[in-house]
């Protein structure tokens, strides 16, 4: 999730703050102007075209143990890196490729994630024979909703984001743990974790 997927806030942080601009956010988005804007345009948002569903994939899997702001500091970089995230181009990234991202200091240079990437472009690919990925992902969208009032009462992972899990490893993905994936449904709107009384609670109009 990325409210601990940008561990930028400590699990015992409280409800929504006021900022100066007079908007209630969570605690990891209420002082780097750049969380902030993050928070407010993006984060959330419904995600549904296959471009933009990968590449939220792949910089979640490169968040697993860093800060969400360190991905997006560089996410200018990842987007030159890798072909602006387009899965056709990336599944056809060869052993050379590897060597030129590994030397590349605008990523996240970590040879599994590099690879874990290609892979999952490729897996993209294919899954396009079975409706797509968008269609797939938004198919494990649970009942109900978390209604956190503070930040620990945001969960990592729910049964829903379990089975997506087992699901996209089934079909060829990698590095899309029940975690990550906790992370990447509130990243798209599929579940809403904005805390009550935060100015983005219920933006994304899946919820209400």
């Amino acid at each position: 999730m990325i409210e601990t997927s940008p561990a930028d806030a400590p699990p015992s942080a409280s409800g929504a703050i006021i900022g100066p601009d007079g908007l209630r956010r969570p605690a990891w988005a209420a002082v780097d102007p750049m969380l902030r804007d993050y928070y407010d345009t993006e984060w959330g948002v419904p995600v549904r075209s296959e471009h933009a569903l990968f590449e939220r994939i792949s910089l979640e899997a490169f968040q697993s143990g860093l800060s969400w702001a360190i991905i997006l500091r560089k996410r200018p970089g990842f987007r030159a890196a890798f072909a602006d995230f387009n899965p056709d181009r990336i599944a056809a990234f060869d052993d050379d490729d590897v060597a030129r991202l590994l030397n590349d200091e605008m990523i996240v240079r970590n040879r599994l994630k590099i690879r874990a990437t290609i892979t999952n472009a490729q897996a993209t690919i294919a899954l396009r024979e079975q409706g797509g990925l968008v269609d797939f992902v938004w198919s494990f969208q649970p009942d109900e909703t978390p209604e956190p009032a503070t930040q620990a009462d945001v969960p990592t992972r729910s049964a829903a984001s379990a089975a997506l899990s087992k699901a996209l490893k089934k079909v060829g993905f990698v590095f899309v743990g029940p975690t990550t994936m906790f992370a990447l449904m509130e990243a798209i709107g599929m579940i809403d974790t904005h805390l009550q009384g935060s100015h983005r609670r219920g933006s994304s109009g899946v919820w209400g």
